[in-house]
């Protein structure tokens, strides 16, 4: 459990922050402004109705993480869809783009606090507005930076622990990995490469642009450039394009010749050897940390700027 954002999330709901801010719309429709973005959100059954506050709380804190990364909301407006669904956690998210941008999140019918705080989905969902559409092929882009950005966004807001997300990293991003037979990104559609793979894609393009900024600029920066050279959900393009921008936003090339050398060869990637050089591990289960490790600067500074 998220014991950061839970204890904010109370705080937030007994203060009655947010009463202020939303609008309601009809019985089953409301709204608020986030950093001059409109965000509807419509809760579609009467169970979730009855957790009214909690869910707008987490939909505007999820737009909060969101709009603190990009510096902006991605898009001008979004329509937000909650269903319901049996269980108690965030079930699935869907994202869909075009001229007017909309999000579907299935949500369990007995979902609490604490499992809003653990919940990645939105903010996931979200993050995916802020990318262009791309070919089939190229899907890994679309989420592997969402798989990336959620927890690194989250984590430079104080809602994930530094431990927290290294540990994901660790322990999942070894499924991003090619495996026998498999070719480049572009041309290996499975779970482990479109996720994990395209999250791997994203960490080694934080890295190499810091290293040739000096951690003046990151893959944070190049994303902003892409999204303010009108790369949004609401558009099409294609890799090229897109990488072009982000490239050009921080003044060296890292992100197309990264994707030429991944799109369609399985890219030789020794994730052991890189999270020596960064100076993190697991030992006995738990995360630790070589601050005289290489690359030590980098890691201290990813999950900060």
């Amino acid at each position: 459990m998220n014991r950061i954002f839970l204890l904010c999330l109370l705080l937030l709901s007994s203060a009655g922050l947010y009463a202020g801010k939303i609008e309601t719309l009809s019985k089953t429709e409301f709204a608020f402004d986030m950093a001059g973005s409109r965000i509807e959100v419509r809760i579609r059954d009467k169970v979730l109705l009855g957790k009214q506050e909690m869910l707008l709380e987490w939909v505007h804190y999820s737009a909060q993480t969101v709009s603190a990364y990009y510096g902006r909301f991605p898009v001008d407006k979004v329509k937000i869809d909650l269903q319901v669904s049996g269980g108690h956690a965030v079930k699935f998210g869907q994202a869909f783009g075009g001229e007017s941008p909309y999000l579907r999140i299935v949500i369990g019918e007995d979902v609490y606090p604490e499992m809003l705080s653990d919940d990645w989905i939105l903010v996931h969902e979200m993050v995916h507005l802020a990318m262009a559409d791309v070919p089939q092929e190229n899907r890994w882009l679309l989420e592997g930076l969402a798989t990336y950005v959620e927890s690194i966004a989250r984590a430079q807001r104080g809602y994930l622990s530094e431990d927290f997300v290294w540990n994901g990293f660790l322990n999942r991003m070894p499924q991003g990995l090619p495996q026998q037979g498999d070719r480049g990104l572009d041309r290996t559609p499975t779970w482990g490469r479109t996720y994990w793979g395209g999250a791997i894609f994203c960490l080694l393009a934080d890295i190499e642009i810091r290293k040739l900024t000096e951690n003046r600029y990151s893959l944070r920066d190049a994303l902003k450039g892409i999204l303010n050279a009108g790369y949004s959900m609401q558009a099409s393009a294609s890799p090229e394009q897109i990488f072009n921008a982000g490239d050009s936003a921080v003044g060296v090339a890292v992100l197309l010749p990264l994707y030429q050398k991944m799109k369609a060869d399985p890219f030789p990637i020794d994730l052991e050897a890189l999270w020596v050089s960064l100076g993190v591990g697991i030992v006995n289960n738990r995360v630790v940390y070589n601050d005289e490790a290489p690359m030590a600067y980098i890691r201290k500074r990813l999950l900060k700027s």
